[in-house]
């Protein structure tokens, strides 16, 4: 049984957020929570609220047992990018191109 999560249009870029999600891919939920609360970035932050919104789906529709939960995917993928432009020297513009992220995480049983 697989259950799965996922944030859109969230304002980071997906970079940052896919170191993370390859280090809690293949942990059990207690122990991926745990390394996303003691990790100090932005990402781990939102990858944390993502992966508890996936453990209540799976409590909560399939009422599955939480110690038996592991992360079996864990992904950012590109979302939308905002284009902005700013003034440079000679009245030429400069872009400046903020990047969206698809965050989603899926746990399946053991």
């Amino acid at each position: 049984m697989k259950t799965s999560a996922i944030a859109k249009y969230v304002r980071i870029s997906p970079r940052k957020v896919h170191f993370i999600c390859q280090e809690i891919r293949g942990k059990q939920v207690d122990e991926a929570l745990a390394f996303l609360m003691f990790t100090p970035k932005k990402g781990a932050r939102i990858l944390s609220d993502v992966l508890k919104s996936a453990v209540a789906n799976a409590e909560h529709n399939f009422e599955a047992d939480r110690e038996k939960l592991i992360v079996k995917e864990a992904f950012a993928n590109e979302g939308p990018r905002m284009k902005r432009y700013r003034p440079k020297a000679k009245g030429k513009a400069y872009p400046i191109i903020k990047r969206t992220s698809h965050i989603g995480v899926v746990v399946a049983d053991e």
